[in-house]
């Protein structure tokens, strides 16, 4: 049990940290958006805050303005001077938020969201520029009578397109097939084993697919290729069952208690129930047969507890012809930023089209909890996984912002949007009506999205 609540008070952490150092950066990315063009635009800023409440750390900049890092970490805001909620000196009136033309300050709220959209071009570029290895979209598995398997495609086939959109990758494939969400078909072209492209259009008529519990890819009836574990052993833990028993890195698992195993799969599934139980591995080392008595140990996990063996499994090579690595110099980078950042936008503005029409349901609103294991989930896979969710976040927080709800930048743009058409301001009582609902509307996501992030850990 020890074990077990360590584990999750790493995770735990690791979560916690993940999530304040993402939301921190993209606040604070967000925040300077407005800062610079309002300085650009002559606008005094009071107050540059990353985060709400209590202030952990305050330093007041040459230019008279306090920098604040508040103790809640979930937003910040930067307060310019403005004659509708301060006394303003004669003097400082061309300083004033308010006294400034209506296109300045459309340019100054829109800068924030703006600057989330620059930001993941940028952090997608530095992707590219890095460069990794990518799985290119082959179909590796086909559940028979599945939606998929009547339609022709096979093992062995790789998914070249999407509609009209290309797929060289298995994101580019889960991020377009996201379009179909409630649809009936979904157009495939795929590419044969012998090199022939052929079109498909996928008969979906009773798809249910529920973005949070399902599997994009199995609820259509595949898999994607993966290579297999094998029975050779690739690493064993320091002090657990195996090295106990003897057991050696390269020893290739035959037989448990007589039993031969096929695989790797087979070799866990005979374990798992079998908890602190003594048994006898077979296993072959350098051409010899050798038999080691191994008592097994136990782990905590959410099913209960499971037996383990200390070890981990060597898996097959992964086929050349099946990946590439895909780096790209500073030109082609800054191109695929902002295509795959476009991309991100057009699918979350979907999304949430999908969203209201009920496509996607109210139970997958997500909040911060959720955000907060994605941080720690993809931070623990790298920093290039780590920066690509940043990307991602980047993009929905500009998306959101721009929403024409009052307390949004996006009500903000509304109120000054409908200001330049007219030539006249909209009245101070039109627009504390629209902040008072506005407000409402955003607490009611906000709760309904913390309550789905607490079902899914509860």
């Amino acid at each position: 049990m020890f074990g077990f609540e360590s584990e999750f008070l790493f995770v735990f952490i690791r979560n916690v940290g993940s999530f304040i150092i993402a939301l921190g950066i993209l606040v604070a990315v967000h925040e300077w958006g407005h800062f610079i063009v309002a300085r650009k635009c002559g606008v005094k800023v009071l107050r540059f805050s990353i985060g709400f409440g209590k202030p952990l750390y305050k330093r007041i900049t040459s230019t008279g303005m306090e920098f604040v890092i508040a103790m809640i970490p979930l937003g910040g805001y930067v307060r310019m001077l403005d004659g509708r909620v301060d006394d303003v000196d004669e003097k400082d009136k061309a300083e004033s938020f308010d006294q400034q033309k209506v296109w300045k300050r459309i340019a100054i709220v829109a800068a924030g969201p703006g600057i989330n959209f620059l930001f993941a071009i940028l952090i997608l570029m530095i992707v590219a520029m890095i460069g990794q290895d990518k799985a290119k979209p082959y179909i590796g598995e086909i559940k028979p009578d599945s939606y998929i398997a009547v339609s022709g495609i096979a093992v062995g086939d790789k998914i070249t397109a999407v509609d009209s959109s290309q797929t060289k990758t298995w994101q580019s494939v889960n991020i377009e097939l996201m379009r179909y969400i409630g649809a009936d078909s979904i157009p495939l072209t795929v590419e044969k084993p012998n090199g022939q492209s052929v079109s498909y259009d996928i008969k979906m008529p009773n798809w249910e697919f529920d973005p949070e519990s399902d599997n994009m890819f199995e609820s259509i009836g595949f898999e994607p290729f993966r290579v297999k574990p094998s029975k050779i052993i690739a690493l064993v833990v320091s002090d657990g069952p195996s090295e106990k028993a003897g057991l050696q890195k390269n020893d290739e698992i035959v037989k448990l208690n007589g039993t031969f195993m096929a695989e790797w799969g087979q070799i866990v599934d005979y374990v798992a129930p079998r908890a602190n139980e003594t048994i006898e591995v077979e296993v072959k080392r350098n051409g010899e047969t050798k038999i080691f008595s191994v008592t097994l140990g136990e782990r905590e996990t959410a099913d209960g507890t499971t037996g383990v063996l200390g070890i981990s499994s060597q898996f097959e090579e992964y086929p050349e012809a099946y990946f590439f690595h895909d780096k790209s110099n500073p030109f082609e980078a800054l191109v695929k930023g902002t295509q795959e950042t476009w991309r991100l936008m057009t699918l979350t503005v979907e999304m949430l089209g999908k969203f209201i029409s009920g496509d996607v349901a109210v139970k997958n609103l997500s909040g911060p909890i959720s955000i907060a294991q994605g941080a720690g989930i993809s931070a623990s896979y790298g920093i290039v996984v780590f920066l690509g969710f940043l990307a991602l976040i980047s993009v929905n927080l500009g998306i959101v912002n721009l929403l024409p709800l009052p307390m949004l930048d996006g009500g903000h743009l509304m109120y000054f949007t409908a200001e330049w058409i007219t030539g006249k301001p909209v009245p101070d009582a039109v627009q504390e009506i629209g902040f008072r609902i506005g407000g409402v509307l955003l607490f009611m996501l906000m709760a309904v999205a913390i309550f789905n992030d607490i079902n899914r850990i509860t």
